[in-house]
């Protein structure tokens, strides 16, 4: 299998070219991903899901955001409506930019450092795990998911876990 290319950007989160998934992992280099919060259409709960064993990064861990790296060619929001087709089954609904369209957080941690470029959905199902990607999943409300992350034991992607408050923050004080 080739190994997949990938949207290089600089660290103020400029787009400066393409290279290899195992190179951006590598050396490090800034990326963009984007990710999708998925909401209820009340509002009141949101999707957790648990990555599988399988995965390259984060493997085995809890996530919220379903998404991954920007394809070149891609936006932020084709590559958030790709992955959330993918990873969830979700399609044909609209992806609302959370604060605004150029807000990214952003994650310099091992083995990546990538602009997190992230994305609102409102859907109540059904939703279809990618059975390589997503081992299983459920609905919470804020307050589950902000206790479950004030356990610093609790296997959760330390990317998200650093910027869900943030995005939580985001919706509820816009």
């Amino acid at each position: 299998m080739a190994d997949e290319l990938v949207t290089v950007y600089d660290a103020d989160g400029i787009e400066t070219g393409v290279a290899p998934r195992s190179r951006v992992y590598a050396e490090g280099l800034w990326h963009g991903s984007a990710g999708v919060l998925v909401r209820s259409t009340d509002g009141k709960r949101l999707y957790v899901h648990r990555r599988t064993t399988t995965k390259a990064v984060f493997a085995g861990m809890h996530d919220c955001l379903a998404g991954g790296v920007i394809d070149p060619g891609e936006t932020p929001l084709q590559t958030a409506t790709r992955e959330l087709a993918e990873e969830l089954g979700i399609t044909d609904i609209p992806l609302t930019p959370l604060a605004s369209a150029a807000w990214d957080g952003w994650w310099a941690g091992k083995p990546m450092r990538c602009h997190v470029f992230a994305f609102e959905a409102r859907h109540d199902g059904p939703v279809s795990h990618q059975p390589e990607e997503i081992a299983d999943g459920w609905w919470w409300t804020d307050d589950q998911l902000a206790r479950h992350l004030a356990d610093p034991d609790w296997p959760f992607a330390p990317d998200t876990r650093v910027l869900i408050p943030q995005l939580l923050r985001i919706r509820q004080h816009p």
